[in-house]
């Protein structure tokens, strides 16, 4: 299930990075970003970009997946996905298929 919430988000990447033994100013630097824009997204105070998300998955070698998903429910079938698919705008369907080159891109 996808987790929504910021503080949920920012206490696993809490997790990660002590597992890892970094502070979060070393985090901050590898991910390219502030030291007080990465304490922010680790206290949950703040939304984070989808690129700012892919910078700090490269730092702790995770996918997206691992941050931002509580647990993986048993994949849709390809024909139901599909459907869904279908039935969204032609808008939504552009965004979901960029969300999707730029998730898969991130696991090379």
């Amino acid at each position: 299930m996808l987790i929504f919430d910021r503080r949920t988000i920012g206490n696993r990447l809490l997790a990660m990075r002590k597992k890892r033994g970094l502070t979060q100013a070393e985090v901050a630097e590898l991910a390219g970003l502030s030291d007080r824009t990465y304490a922010d997204i680790e206290r949950g105070t703040v939304n984070m970009r989808l690129e700012t998300l892919l910078h700090i998955c490269r730092v702790y070698g995770a996918t997206p997946d691992e941050i931002l998903v509580s647990k993986l429910d048993a994949p849709l079938p390809e024909s139901e996905l599909l459907a869904r698919l279908h039935r969204c705008t032609p808008q939504q369907q552009a965004t979901a298929l960029t969300l999707l080159a730029v998730y898969l891109g991130s696991l090379d």
